[in-house]
């Protein structure tokens, strides 16, 4: 059975899916399953005089991301991954941007721990209702194991 993706950037909650790291080591972005070829990008450069690369009526922005570790289960619901989970700001140094690169790791969620000491899930929010918001293009997941993933959601002003 297919999984839904749901495309409404309307929010004001947007569930990304399950996104799941094929290969340890190579990050995949939070929007891999709303927008397969990132076409919508903002950090993409359009080229002058040629067509512009997606459909971006907006860019999609929000003010908060929810992650939580958990991979599909095997007959239903999620489970707990076997190893940790990275989530990773996209790098645009000479480091590797991915779970071996410590300038880019924004958090380290181990399999079935709380990000936070109340929270079972990492969250990255800015200030509510204003210009300071997210670029959701910025985020990937890396894992210690292949299969592993995260449940994303963004908070949409």
């Amino acid at each position: 059975m297919a999984n839904t993706v749901d495309k409404n950037k309307q929010g004001p909650i947007w569930p990304l899916g399950n996104i799941v790291v094929g290969t340890p080591g190579t990050p995949v972005n939070i929007m891999s399953l709303v927008d397969p070829t990132l076409a919508n990008d903002p950090n993409t450069a359009n080229v002058p005089g040629a067509p512009a690369t997606g459909a971006d009526e907006y860019a999609v922005r929000c003010y908060g991301i929810l992650i939580q570790p958990m991979k599909a289960g095997a007959s239903h619901g999620t489970q707990i991954n076997a190893g940790n989970i990275y989530v990773i700001k996209r790098g645009t140094g000479a480091g590797t941007g991915n779970r071996d690169d410590l300038g880019v790791i924004i958090a380290t969620l181990s399999q079935g721990a709380a990000a936070t000491p109340v929270l079972p899930w990492a969250g990255l929010e800015a200030a509510p209702l204003n210009r300071n918001v997210f670029n959701p293009y910025d985020i990937l997941i890396d894992a210690d194991n292949a299969a592993d993933g995260a449940q994303v959601t963004l908070l949409i002003q």
